[in-house]
């Protein structure tokens, strides 16, 4: 009987419990504190945890409060779970993959509806123009920190406006998907690589000048160097005057081996066909991953290719080559202006540097400088002074790292990337560091502390086929120009440009 009478009340529990795990109850009693603890937490997440209304806020709202259970999915709508599918299905197409995408397209939405209605806040506790104008004037902030702080408050108050772009032939505009975009030393020129609908690659050069306050007008020449082979990287290079020919690595396809071409900037222009263009070749060589230009005058002429486990410098004008071999795959290199000596990142995560005066040799014994990450790294800059190195990875992370102690210094959170090659831009005059995630959201962090200003999303769709490709300039169009963002995505070229109406703006 004790035994009968102890099974009895073991299964009234167990029904008890069963009864009162109900996703509504649960959703009803979570939903309370989860809205409480949004609305603790958000004065901190917005002033201290360096993201503005746009950035991690939008992202913890958005956690489902309902437990996940394996192989369903609880639509908040219907109040129910769904069974989820491994593939698609005619009647009840639910996916992983789906649902990961609606739900990233509802948050790009808001958004941009965020961004229209100029829902903005400064991304620093009290950090407001007449706090930083009303410390200026009492000497408390030097012109460094009081044009760093500016910078802020106007990356905070970017208005996205959509640029009309004119060409001499009005059948390019329009028609072709940007691919990347590279401005020029003095940001008044933009390279651009285009898609092509049947495959290939297409090349012209924007010109800023017409970029302005009232007018968004940019001339884009376009030529019809074309090519079917993919672009692995571009560089402006200066081998006649400054910026005056275009760098491009292309893939070997078939029997065709890769090349790194120089093209000469007066191609892309609105000169008479029988102009000279000026210097144009090409060097064979295998598949490349990424380029860069000497700039120092001890290696004059010469550019770098990184490529599959080694390093080529080449000569433009002789066509001498040094050869380094490396472990692994070269996919991100940058030459120091002040020594001929070249920065490369690799797919191992090993980041090190060349003194290119030194003969061509094997192994480790010619890596001045040696760092590492855990992951690939994608792109590496360093910075005016060249004591400071950044480099970003494909595992997300963008360090900063300091070259004289060999260790890390600052990390800048956010960053998403898995697989991409990604470049990376810092503006150390504005004290700016902008990075585009593989999920399309462009991100600027200050430079000095690490602080994410904000996050932007795309106005079109995520895709893999339509990741933005951005300039940021304080003069873009030339030393008279205006400051912002430049933004191509698909077929379509915007402009972020500073708002002196806000509030928070000076």
């Amino acid at each position: 009987m004790k035994r009968n009478n102890w099974r009895s009340k073991e299964k009234e529990g167990w029904s008890n419990r069963r009864q009162t795990h109900h996703p509504n109850d649960y959703r009803r009693h979570n939903h309370c504190s989860f809205t409480e603890r949004c609305e603790q937490e958000e004065p901190w997440n917005s002033l201290n945890a360096g993201t503005s209304n746009s950035g991690s806020s939008s992202e913890v709202c958005h956690s489902s409060p309902v437990p996940e259970l394996p192989g369903f999915y609880y639509d908040p709508e219907k109040n129910r779970y769904f069974r989820l599918l491994p593939g698609h299905n005619n009647y009840n197409p639910l996916t992983k993959e789906s649902l990961q995408y609606k739900e990233m397209e509802c948050k790009r939405l808001k958004l941009l509806e965020e961004e229209e209605k100029q829902k903005k806040k400064t991304s620093r506790a009290g950090l407001n123009s007449s706090l930083v104008l009303h410390k200026r004037q009492l000497g408390l902030l030097s012109s460094t920190n009081y044009c760093r702080l500016v910078h802020e408050l106007k990356v905070n108050c970017m208005q996205r406006r959509k640029v009309e772009i004119r060409s001499p032939d009005s059948s390019v505009t329009g028609t072709n998907n940007f691919k990347l975009i590279v401005a020029d030393t003095a940001c008044e020129r933009i390279f651009t690589v285009n898609d092509v609908e049947h495959g290939g690659c297409k090349y012209g050069i924007i010109n800023l000048s017409g970029l302005g306050k009232d007018t968004l007008t940019v001339e884009m020449y376009d030529n019809l160097y074309f090519t079917n082979r993919k672009v692995n990287s571009v560089c402006w290079a200066s081998l006649t005057h400054q910026d005056s020919h275009v760098l491009l690595c292309l893939m070997g396809i078939a029997e065709t081996p890769g090349c790194a071409s120089l093209l000469p900037a007066s191609l892309f222009s609105n000169s008479n066909p029988g102009d000279q263009p000026g210097m144009l070749c090409s060097f064979k060589i295998s598949t490349a991953w990424s380029c860069a230009w000497c700039l120092n005058p001890q290696a004059d002429n010469c550019f770098s290719t990184g490529l599959m486990r080694r390093v080529l410098v080449t000569n433009a004008m002789t066509g001498h080559r040094q050869t380094f071999g490396t472990s692994s795959d070269v996919l991100a290199q940058q030459f120091a202006t002040q020594t001929p000596v070249l920065y490369n990142g690799c797919r191992s995560g090993e980041v090190f540097s060349i003194d290119i005066r030194q003969r061509s040799r094997r192994g480790h014994s010619w890596k001045a400088v040696r760092l590492f990450h855990d992951s690939a790294v994608t792109s590496v800059r360093l910075l005016q002074a060249e004591y400071y190195l950044m480099a970003a990875d494909m595992a997300g992370k963008i360090k900063l790292w300091d070259l004289r102690a060999v260790k890390c210094v600052k990390q800048y959170e956010g960053h998403h990337n898995e697989y991409a090659t990604l470049p990376l831009q810092i503006n150390e005059e504005e004290g700016l560091v902008t990075a585009v995630g593989q999920d399309c959201y462009t991100r600027i962090w200050s430079l000095q502390d690490a602080h994410l200003l904000r996050t932007i999303p795309s106005p079109h769709p995520s895709a893999r086929d339509s990741i933005p490709s951005v300039v940021f300039s304080s003069r873009l169009g030339g030393s008279q120009g205006v400051p912002g963002l430049l933004m191509a995505v698909k077929q379509d070229l915007y402009h972020f440009s500073y708002n002196s109406d806000n509030p928070c703006c000076p």
